[in-house]
């Protein structure tokens, strides 16, 4: 019974949201956890028989788990997705999610780099190195427009318009934006272009991928991780940093140099106007330390 429900949610997912592989594995893995639940507690019931006070013992016994609140949260979110099908589909005429509350989330401000430190990581790449200037083409590109992981890795050359100064980037979801891309990333891509990946064995289904590894193929969300880790090393910063914190940068020195939140959220391509309002939470403070350190008013 549950199967069929589990492969019509994962259609629906895919063609109604048209949501990225990753994605909806993650809410077919919170559907797997409910259902695991229901057959513990011997209550494998349909969705339309699921109750409220089901659900709630459900998010109990994640929380008896040790799950963290932003997991909890995450999996709660998951199964009113779910219902929001069931309800689509008429599978279920009534949605048990309505009044389950979520644990309250702590919001975490992310890491994010100045200007001087980014360019300090950059910095010590070996550019006599050909993989020194594929990263540096990388670095500068990620820092430029603020991209995912995923979205530098999969970056096609038929997306480059670097002669107007704009790239097309496939987000979550496989939705496309254009992004504006600076002038450093443009000259350091083209760099790359003309003095390795010209001369590199590139193989079969890979041709249109910008940033290949010695192999001939894309990346791995890990190598970047792991590239910009010990960049981060040689140049003495100790902060948590991923390739993510690019991207948190970049979002950041917008805000602070006050650029239009709407048009940051474009440009990263947020569904949300939320998502990048953190932002302005990293503005406060930057604001407030600024006073800190130079308004007599607020120097003890």
């Amino acid at each position: 019974m549950w199967e069929a429900y589990k492969k019509g949610y994962k259609h629906w997912l895919q063609i109604e949201k048209s949501l990225s592989k990753n994605s909806v594995d993650a809410y077919l893995h919170d559907i797997e956890k409910l259902t695991q639940h229901l057959i513990n507690n011997s209550t494998l019931k349909s969705p339309q028989d699921i109750s409220l006070q089901d659900l709630q013992q459900f998010v109990q016994w994640i929380h008896e788990l040790g799950m963290t609140s932003t997991s909890q949260a995450r999996i709660i979110s998951g199964i009113r997705s779910f219902y929001q099908y069931c309800l689509t589909e008429q599978i279920a005429t009534i949605d048990p999610t309505t009044l389950l509350e979520a644990p309250k989330t702590k919001r975490t401000l992310p890491d994010f780099l100045s200007f001087e430190e980014i360019e300090s990581i950059i910095a010590q790449l070996d550019l006599s190195k050909l993989d020194g200037t594929r990263n540096k083409a990388i670095l500068e590109t990620m820092y430029s427009c603020g991209l995912r992981v995923s979205e530098t890795v999969n970056l096609k050359l038929s997306s480059l318009y670097l002669d107007v100064g704009f790239i097309r980037v496939i987000g979550k979801g496989d939705k496309e934006r254009l992004v504006p891309i600076g002038s450093d990333a443009i000259k350091y891509i083209t760099i790359y272009k003309e003095t390795v990946r010209a001369h590199q064995h590139v193989q079969k289904g890979f041709d249109d991928i910008l940033f290949l590894n010695k192999f001939g193929k894309n990346l791995s969300r890990i190598m970047i991780f792991y590239i910009i880790k010990e960049l981060a090393a040689k140049a003495g910063i100790h902060k948590k940093i991923s390739p993510h914190t690019f991207r948190h940068s970049f979002a950041t020195h917008l805000v602070e140099g006050g650029a239009d939140l709407r048009a940051v959220q474009e440009m990263l391509g947020h569904e949300s106007i939320t998502t990048t309002e953190i932002y302005t939470h990293l503005d406060r403070d930057y604001l407030r330390s600024t006073l800190q350190a130079f308004h007599p008013a607020f120097k003890k």
